[in-house]
């Protein structure tokens, strides 16, 4: 490491990860189209999500496979071409059978990426500056979802849905290609999900605090995310369009906040930062559900993905600061396998069995509930390294 934040790697690490999450999530802003052509209900719809989650998860156990024998380097190439992969399948796809079969595939490639990508980044930042590095890798989702509805609408102008998956493989494919080429790090191995790690691991009541932490912020983000397209067309009675620019737009304030986020976590201490922002997100999320109107609700949803942006760098630096090096790749991959199966897998179709069977409202009011619940699950955290 020669020097303490090393920016041209990770720019190179977080344009990874972008692609990887962009795959993904450019399914929401296309949800509309996709209930019409395959005749899919809200729940269906949100079903979707469901297989890319546990996709990811096996992806996440696998990734401490594959980088055990490949190194961290090859295992995010191997990401990446699985991912482009997978988007040029879907493009192909005649029934929702075959989207779920391609979506499943995707999330295994996603999954693969995360693990390896933490451990390259700890590697090249100094500790004292994995807030700040966290904040520039926490740019990719957030960039993603400030461009996923509105490349997906640019696209759509040219091209069917299909050719927004095809050109996005493509970009995926080349970016997992330009890593192995001039990105840094990763030479090491990571450590294979033996069960009698993973045991120790699960044992520490630590780890589902965190777990639980990730699930329900996961949910307020990536989870409410992939319903707001449903919300404003079907709730509020926006245009798609103008729905998927709003949504988009509203994420970029977090493109910014971001790093103010990172560096607060490295004054203030990681806990203190992530109670202030949970709060935040859970009162941003309550106000989505509880106030509507056509232009009030586009207001909370700028607030509420502001917010929500703020969580993920301090809660990074708790899950890396809570596990050694040497089964942090691991902890991390377990903690992320519960938080996505849950926030980005049970969520999304979770809230649109509620909006079907109550309300969009009352879905969203219950998303921000259970994220005001993790300020209470901060009190069973034990003291962290960093003195809060």
């Amino acid at each position: 490491m020669n020097s303490r934040l090393p920016l041209k790697p990770l720019l190179i690490l977080t344009a990874v990860y972008y692609m990887s999450f962009l795959s993904r999530i450019i399914i929401a802003p296309l949800l509309p189209l996709l209930e019409v052509e395959f005749d899919l209900r809200h729940s269906q719809a949100g079903g979707l999500f469901l297989f890319i989650a546990v996709g990811q998860c096996l992806g996440f156990l696998a990734s401490g496979i594959v980088s055990s024998r490949l190194t961290h380097r090859f295992t995010i190439f191997a990401s990446g071409i699985i991912v482009g992969g997978a988007m040029l399948a879907t493009s192909h796809s005649k029934a929702a059978p075959d989207i779920c079969r391609w979506l499943f595939l995707l999330g295994l490639g996603e999954g693969l990426y995360f693990p390896s990508g933490i451990a390259v980044l700890t590697e090249l930042a100094a500790k004292e500056d994995w807030g700040k590095a966290m904040a520039i890798h926490e740019l990719a989702p957030n960039l993603a979802l400030v461009t996923a509805p509105l490349l997906a609408e640019a696209l759509l102008l040219v091209v069917s849905w299909r050719g927004v998956m095809i050109t996005l493989s493509i970009s995926a494919l080349l970016l997992g290609l330009g890593f192995l080429r001039w990105g840094r790090g990763g030479n090491q191995r990571g450590t294979p999900p033996k069960p009698r790690k993973m045991m120790e691991i699960l044992r520490e009541p630590q780890f589902w605090v965190v777990a639980a932490a990730f699930a329900f912020a996961l949910g307020a983000a990536d989870g409410l995310y992939a319903i707001l397209p449903l919300f404003l067309v079907d709730e509020i009675g926006l245009e798609r369009q103008f729905a998927n620019t709003i949504i988009g737009l509203s994420h970029i304030s977090g493109v910014f906040i971001i790093f103010f986020s990172g560096v607060v976590t490295d004054r203030i201490g990681a806990r203190r930062s992530v109670a202030i922002f949970t709060g935040a997100t859970a009162a941003s999320t309550l106000m989505l559900g509880v106030f509507r109107g056509s232009l009030l609700t586009p207001a909370l949803v700028f607030l509420q993905a502001t917010s929500v942006a703020c969580f993920f760098p301090p809660a990074l630096v708790i899950a890396s600061l809570t596990f050694p090096s040497t089964v942090r790749n691991l902890a991390l991959s377990l903690v992320l396998i519960t938080g996505i199966l849950f926030g980005e897998g049970v969520m999304p179709p979770t809230a649109g069995y509620l909006a079907e069977a109550v309300s969009f409202p009352f879905a969203i009011c219950f998303v921000g509930t259970l994220v005001l619940s993790v300020l209470g699950l901060l009190f069973f955290l034990p003291p962290s390294p960093d003195g809060d």
